[in-house]
């Protein structure tokens, strides 16, 4: 199943998404079901709310209960947003980067976070602002200490990612530390919606596309993952209690403007657009603050 987060005239509703080769159509769940919970962390939490959603998915579509409005990013401001740096065995070549011995780990703040159209902000302080399509995954329900082989369970689905990152910010300052780069305002694209686990066959076998004006930058597959989806809930709850909306970042592909000979970067005026597999298309303008 496809969910989004719509702004409407009557408010923020949790929609189901009906894309079929007539167009894309949102089914307002709680129309059909009143009591479902209003975001998806919460339906996240018992099977059998993601139950009552399909039904109630279901029954939207046969009473043509569809609504309009402005997509939001599917997860509103998660708990956390950990990302994994060098995870594809080509992009970590491309940067002349040795291959990791095991997960490479930072993270961004909520905040970053934002939705399809919405702007992302270059700082006036950075001149260096670069692109990255990444596959990310929703956790579904806490998680800590998971083996690899069990990983799957604790996964609720998968998003377009857009891990922006300020270069000049990320390379060459004091302690080598990546934190400032990496979580600007805005820096944080996802969506346009979390496509459940059981619709996406295998997420180590994604085609991962970005266009920077129309203009194919990134063309990539996570089958080069240097890291699975198992090895990094594995690693990450060693540690770390996950829990359910929180999202995980799961690395870049070849094709970064920092890598090219000449760099691109981003500037006022750009559109950024993420394709992967059958997660629908992220579309983001680029505007100076």
């Amino acid at each position: 199943m496809k969910f989004a987060r719509l702004k409407t005239d009557q408010g923020i509703k949790l929609v189901g998404v009906e894309d079929s080769g007539d167009g894309v159509q949102y089914l307002d769940l709680a129309a059909s079901d009143e009591t479902l919970p209003e975001t998806l962390p919460r339906l996240f939490i018992e099977d059998a709310e993601l139950s009552r959603a399909a039904a109630a998915f279901e029954s939207a579509k046969s009473t043509d209960k569809v609504v309009n409005g402005q997509l939001l990013a599917p997860i509103d401001r998660p708990g956390k947003v950990i990302c994994i740096g060098l995870n594809y065995r080509d992009h970590a070549e491309e940067t002349g980067s040795p291959i990791p011995t095991e997960p490479v780990c930072f993270n961004k703040f909520p905040q970053t976070v934002i939705g399809p159209d919405e702007a992302i902000v270059l700082p006036g302080v950075s001149q260096k602002v670069d692109y990255e399509a990444e596959l990310v995954i929703v956790i579904g329900k806490e998680a800590k200490h998971v083996s690899a082989a069990d990983a799957t369970d604790y996964v609720a689905g998968y998003m377009n990612g857009h891990d922006v990152s300020a270069r000049d910010w990320q390379k060459g300052r004091p302690g080598g530390q990546w934190l400032l780069g990496k979580t600007p305002d805005t820096f944080a694209p996802t969506g346009p919606y979390l496509v459940t686990s059981e619709e996406v066959d295998d997420p180590e076998n994604l085609p991962v596309k970005l266009w920077l004006n129309g203009e194919l930058m990134q063309d990539g597959n996570t089958s080069e993952f240097i890291f699975g989806v198992g090895a990094l809930i594995e690693h990450l709850t060693k540690l770390i209690t996950l829990e359910p909306g929180d999202l995980i970042f799961t690395g870049t592909p070849p094709g970064v403007g920092d890598a090219r000979t000449p760099p691109v970067y981003l500037k006022e005026g750009d559109s950024v657009e993420i394709e992967i597999g059958n997660l629908g298309r992220l579309s983001n303008p680029v505007k100076a603050e």
